[in-house]
């Protein structure tokens, strides 16, 4: 079974991986001249955790992450460091925080050599599984699948496929993420602080560096002619050490990102034998922590599916009796994950509203509700989002 993955971003390499490991011929396609991962960190919750040992890739994880965030003290604080909310320690979960670069390393290195092709920008997919790869200035070129799976993010070429006119929006506000270039002591405490218009969050890596990430409602096309100076100009005076971490990150690191989502939820995930996975088919705002961990999710509940339709076309005699056609899998895929992945960008978009409240009165009762909800209430709310398993065949 021949299948193109375009897009070799986390999800779109997590999907490589598990349908080679199942035995099909894969070909990821990625316009840009290398796979890299940006200068950022992830947190990866329990069903992120999960998605990837269902994919064969626990051990490779343990390699680049570990457990310490899970002891951090976590929850909201205020610019001066007071709780807002406080999580119980025993209710954090699960959680890694892994570098990207690393992930897409660990990835990178479980496939096969030649898997990758760079430089290859797919321009268009038809419904029977024919791609059309970009030659610059001449014309394209077409590639029969068996199979395209779109992987290519928010501005999607292989989701007009399968529903066209589906756009971005922006959400009010952008992101600045950088990791520090050396360990900083974050005194064991983690998590985000809440201003007006204005979040800081902090994640420990490994190595005793720290992922941060400072988000500001601004316009969409806002400019700085000076990137670390920005942000920390409007985070000075918060508390320790977010100054700190800002300083202990190299200018040319530190990155900004206007937040969208998709301006309207995709009626379907697929047609035909074009299917959509991660940012194409869901991109949420990051509010969850859950833009990683639903490609994830995405990309073992396709690989699960598919095993079964992979070994039967292997001519493989342990090869499942049942599920073994290709578009009542896509069907199945289509019903496992549209649901759960939109409930949760929809929350996490009505999250971020929440905590970029600007209004010093709002903002002030946003805190006051904060405070008074019980701890064990808001983590079993945290707990139900990151609460999956992969499907069973």
């Amino acid at each position: 079974m021949r299948i193109a993955i375009v897009g070799a971003g986390i999800g779109g390499l997590s999907a490589a991986v598990g349908l080679q490991r199942a035995g099909a011929q894969v070909t990821v396609f990625e316009k840009a001249a290398e796979v890299r991962a940006g200068g950022s960190g992830l947190s990866i919750f329990a069903n992120g955790l999960r998605a990837l040992e269902s994919l064969g890739l626990g051990p490779q994880l343990a390699t680049i992450t570990d457990k310490q965030a899970e002891s951090f003290a976590a929850g909201q604080r205020r610019p001066d460091g007071r709780w807002i909310a406080r999580l119980p320690t025993d209710s954090v979960g699960e959680l890694r925080i892994v570098d990207r670069a690393d992930l897409h390393r660990v990835l990178l290195d479980a496939l096969d050599e030649g898997t990758v092709r760079t430089l290859s920008e797919v321009t268009s997919a038809s419904i029977d599984a024919t791609v059309m790869i970009g030659l610059g200035t001449e014309a394209n070129a077409p590639e029969d699948f068996d199979l395209v799976i779109g992987a290519d993010g928010l501005n999607s070429q292989v989701r007009e496929t399968v529903e066209s006119g589906i756009g971005a929006r922006y959400s009010g506000y952008s992101c600045w993420r950088g990791i520090t270039e050396h360990p900083v002591d974050l005194g064991g405490a983690a998590g985000e602080t809440v201003g007006r218009g204005l979040r800081f969050g902090i994640a420990p890596l490994m190595d005793g560096r720290v992922y941060w990430f400072a988000v500001a409602n601004m316009p969409e096309h806002a400019s700085f002619a000076d990137e670390k100076a920005a942000v920390r100009d409007l985070f000075s005076g918060w508390h320790a050490p977010i100054v700190e971490l800002i300083a202990a990150t190299p200018a040319p690191r530190i990155r900004r990102t206007a937040i969208s989502d998709l301006a309207t939820p995709l009626s379907t995930y697929h047609l035909g034998r074009v299917v959509l996975l991660g940012d194409a088919a869901h991109a949420m705002t990051p509010n969850l922590g859950q833009g990683g961990g639903q490609a994830l999710e995405d990309a073992a509940t396709l690989s699960a599916l598919l095993r079964p339709v992979i070994m039967e076309s292997e001519g493989l005699a342990e090869a499942a009796e049942a599920g073994s056609d290709v578009d009542v899998q896509l069907r199945r895929y289509d019903r496992l994950r549209r649901k759960r992945s939109q409930s949760i960008a929809a929350k996490s978009r009505a999250l971020g509203a929440v905590f970029q409240l600007q209004s010093p009165l709002v903002a002030g009762l946003r805190d006051a509700v904060f405070t008074a909800a019980p701890s064990r209430v808001t983590a079993a709310q945290a707990a139900s989002v990151q609460r999956w398993e992969p499907p069973r065949i």
